[in-house]
């Protein structure tokens, strides 16, 4: 047995020997098919992956389409040259973050909080650029270049700014653009915007904004470990520019509106009826655009509380008691449904009793006597829509013609923010006081007082449905776009019909003579005498609960004769009460008018009306 054993013992190490050979030849065999496949099989992949990982890809931001007016000759907005600085957070070293970030807001000389903000502790293990500045001078990049050996993970690029050219009240049409916001992300992510985009906020930037923001691109290129450029060229992809818009406004014009409401808080429209192309859009006060681009909160905090809001574009953002000017949409609705004979006659003493009131037309006794519906309308009687609006028409139809008159809608004009105004109902008084509707009310909103709401926009479509037999055109500011590189025309804006009222054809006829009377013989005859175009129109007194201050309104179009719509212009203006009172919206529309049709400027046109002694000194703010 002993021998047995010691023979088996002798015969391990043998075996021992040959089993090791086997693993060891097992083992080369399999690193050899290993280094086989990637160095030879798959070397390319490899290679590709070694390249990837010393290759930094930066975007190259494009630049934003340009705007222009009707013209297209000299552009609203401009790109200026500038820098954005990012950092990546995950090339910072563990514990150097607050560090870096103070010596980074040092270098740039804005406040370490502003830089903590965007890139919170959340985003350390990012390996995508967090953009921590913008529109950062050239002489703080040379700054940064200097320390970049202490400054890992910061990198810059070239990111164009908008400036703005002295807009002035072009200001709320073009509006402005911002950083893209985290909500703003979050929404239009997967419409290709990404972080540290420039989006548009208000304004044809806003509304336009896929259109002019055009398509970044990118700059791959080889680089060492400290971020420094090594050889080769890499691989460079273009920015693509946005397009260029070319809107309806016709400078000179917006420019002439804008004077001519002066320093008055309120709006102007002025608008092409037969095309629903908007000329002029003011809307006072203003803002200069140009603050967003240089960053300065404390400007801006002036202007966010300021109680004029010059950020509030009125034309399309206010709405108005439409006053007088609504005994348009009275004349037509008593025409159209023959709710009372045009020449029969209603006595306006000056004041009538109803419902335990006085109730007082604007001239006092022995008031405007025996008045006419074409009477009625020129010398803006109110005793004569109050009794013909409660005992005749009646509130429903007044409604149903407001309606059709597009009050309480919006235009859908091409700009954000628009509101619909408001036209009451005795179902919605019922809901909102628990109150049932009374004559009272009727009468109140037979002269556009009470609760119904309109903007200025809305009143110039008022205007323009009378003009074109009961057809509005929808609003619209962009007129064309075109390519950034060669100027063709690649879309053009054309008429689109946005009501269509079915009202005889005939009511509208008999309305614009009436307008033409509010004019040529009533409550329009001093401020529109004008000679260089007959004008028709419709005055308003906004009456807001002060003895001494009420809107003041004008609706009006002009040539009143002309053969063809095409060559018509409606202007709709309104003065707020809060100005010291001159009931200047008339005045302010005859300088519109004769700057236009006479080819003046607004100096030109106040000299030629003899207005020069009424003008207040610009500048003055009520």
């Amino acid at each position: 047995m002993r021998d047995n054993d010691s023979d088996i013992q002798q015969g391990d190490p043998g075996k021992r020997i040959i089993v090791m050979r086997i693993l060891f030849i097992a083992v080369f065999v399999v690193y050899g098919l290993r280094l086989f496949s990637m160095q030879i099989l798959s070397s390319e992949q490899y290679r590709s992956h070694a390249q990837d990982i010393s290759r930094r890809t930066e975007t190259l931001r494009s630049q934003r389409g340009e705007i222009y007016d009707r013209t297209y000759t000299q552009p609203l907005v401009l790109n200026a040259d500038s820098f954005a600085v990012s950092i990546v957070p995950a090339e910072v070293p563990s514990g150097r973050m607050e560090e870096l970030i103070a010596d980074v807001a040092s270098i740039l000389r804005i406040h370490a909080g502003e830089i903590e903000a965007k890139v919170p502790q959340a985003y350390y293990r990012l390996y995508q650029p967090v953009e921590i500045a913008v529109n950062v001078p050239f002489s703080r990049i040379t700054a940064l270049a200097e320390r970049k050996e202490s400054l890992p993970g910061v990198s810059w690029s070239s990111k164009p700014v908008r400036n703005y050219v002295d807009l002035r009240s072009l200001s709320h049409i073009v509006g402005y653009v911002g950083d893209i916001t985290r909500d703003e992300l979050t929404q239009l992510y997967n419409q290709g915007y990404q972080q540290g985009d420039m989006i548009g906020k208000t304004g044809i930037e806003r509304q336009y904004d896929e259109l002019l923001r055009g398509k970044d691109g990118r700059e791959t290129r080889t680089v060492d470990v400290r971020g420094r450029r090594v050889s080769g060229q890499g691989e460079r992809v273009p920015p693509e520019m946005g397009k260029n818009l070319v809107l309806t406004i016709d400078r000179d014009i917006q420019t002439l509106a804008e004077q001519a409401l002066g320093d008055r808080i309120g709006a102007a429209v002025v608008m092409r009826p037969a095309t629903g192309e908007i000329l002029a859009l003011v809307s006072y006060p203003w803002y200069d655009p140009n603050i967003f681009t240089r960053g300065d909160r404390g400007e801006y905090q002036l202007l966010a509380n300021d109680p004029n809001k010059p950020f509030l574009n009125r034309a399309i953002q206010s709405s108005y008691p439409p006053a007088s000017a609504f005994k348009i949409v009275m004349t037509a609705g008593i025409l159209g449904e023959n709710a009372f004979p045009p020449d029969r006659t209603v006595d306006c003493p000056g004041e009538i009793d109803y419902g335990n009131r006085l109730w007082r037309c604007h001239i006092r006794r022995p008031g405007h006597g025996r008045m006419n519906l074409h009477r009625a309308m020129a010398q803006s009687c109110d005793i004569y829509y109050w009794q013909v609006g409660r005992d005749s028409l009646g509130v429903e139809q007044i409604i149903s013609y407001a309606r059709n008159f597009g009050f309480g809608t919006v235009t859908g004009i091409d700009l954000p923010g628009e509101i619909a105004g408001f036209v009451p109902t005795p179902q919605w008084k019922s809901r909102r006081f628990h109150e049932r509707w009374l004559g009272g009310d009727t009468m109140n909103m037979s002269i556009g007082q009470g609760w119904t709401l309109v903007t200025p926009v809305q009143m110039a479509n008022m205007v323009a449905m009378v003009i074109n037999d009961g057809k509005i055109y929808q609003p619209h500011i962009l007129r064309e776009v075109r390519d950034p590189v060669s100027g063709a025309v690649e879309r053009r804006i054309m008429p689109e019909l946005l009501h269509d009222s079915g009202i005889d054809p005939a009511v509208f006829e008999s309305v614009r003579q009436d307008m033409r009377g509010v004019v040529s013989e009533g409550t329009a005859q001093f401020p529109l005498n004008i000679k260089s175009v007959e004008i028709a129109g419709k005055t308003g007194t906004g009456e807001v609960g002060l003895q001494d201050r009420w809107h003041s309104w004008f609706a009006a179009y002009a040539p009143y004769n002309a053969a063809s719509s095409d060559e018509q212009i409606v202007v709709s203006v309104i003065v707020e009460a809060v100005n010291r009172w001159e009931w200047w919206a008339p005045y302010a529309s005859a300088i519109i008018f004769q700057g236009i049709f006479a080819g003046q400027t607004c100096d030109e046109a106040v000299q030629a009306l003899g207005l020069q002694y009424v003008m207040p000194v610009q500048g003055r703010r009520e």
